[in-house]
């Protein structure tokens, strides 16, 4: 049990990385408040025994509600904020309509943006906190056919850098959490959004998407190296409870792998590599 219980607020609890970095904290003794963007969702957590808030990143109006309740519930108390709500919007660019990549900048990065500034306050007035962000190897290196998702974390890597710099000396801390492969529901979730947006008949695309379709349904993991949600939850714990946290946890091997590469090898030479990715 941990001797320090901390306020910790979570966005994108419904499945996946933000589901079991909940129920690793929660089981640490944090006071864990979830949210989610569907009712029938957070009656699920309830039920399993989490706080829980109804929250649509994507929805300015919906975060201001979340961020009033959660004041309300905490006291103005919140001693960490996991950043982890967020989709990936597949596509070529040149497929991608203003639309398409605007609906993936308003979850992954505005929205992001607007509940972390709107918590900035309460933790300067405590003179601590901890802003954690849910980011990716795709935050640093680029694969094709994910240019919406590869450019809405590459802004939040900018942001988060910024930001860092900004709150030094606040008694604020700012970390990134870099995934690679994670087993969760992203692939369905994206594949729904490749559906909404994408349509594969009128692209030049339409017979690298069959393949891209197939992968975004495949049961189980589609690439090597997948690991666990927890395995980012243990990033998160540590993120929170060491006194003096990384600036940025890698996760896998891909996320290890393509930081290296991306140190030591020209550009044209890492391309040769990124574009042999599926």
């Amino acid at each position: 049990m941990n001797i320090n219980p901390q306020t910790v607020f979570i966005t994108g609890c419904s499945s996946g990385i933000g589901y079991a970095t909940a129920i690793s904290l929660k089981n640490r003794g944090h006071r864990v408040i979830c949210s989610v963007r569907k009712a029938e969702d957070a009656a699920i957590l309830i039920d399993k025994g989490f706080e829980c808030l109804r929250l649509d990143l994507a929805d300015s109006d919906s975060i201001q509600q979340a961020v009033q309740k959660l004041t309300e519930m905490t006291g103005g108390k919140v001693d960490a904020l996991f950043n982890n709500g967020a989709f990936g919007q597949p596509g070529a660019v040149e497929d991608l309509s203003r639309d398409a990549l605007r609906n993936q900048f308003e979850t992954n990065f505005f929205g992001t943006h607007e509940l972390t500034n709107l918590l900035i306050p309460l933790m300067r007035k405590q003179g601590h906190g901890r802003i954690i962000y849910n980011s990716s190897v795709l935050g640093f290196v680029a694969m094709k056919f994910r240019g919406a998702y590869n450019s809405s974390k590459f802004a939040l890597e900018g942001l988060a850098d910024t930001l860092r710099l900004e709150l030094r000396g606040s008694g604020i801390r700012i970390v990134l959490i870099e995934p690679g492969p994670i087993e969760s529901r992203f692939r369905q979730n994206a594949f729904a959004m490749y559906q909404h947006f994408i349509d594969p008949n009128l692209s030049v695309h339409r017979q690298t998407y069959k393949a891209m379709e197939a992968r975004l349904q495949k049961t189980g993991p589609a690439a090597p190296f997948t690991l666990p949600a927890t395995a980012v939850a243990e990033k998160v714990i540590h993120a929170l409870e060491s006194k003096r946290p990384k600036s940025r946890y890698a996760v896998t091997v891909p996320t290890h792998l393509f930081a290296w590469l991306k140190r030591l090898l020209p550009t044209s030479w890492l391309d040769r590599i990124l574009v042999s990715v599926e």
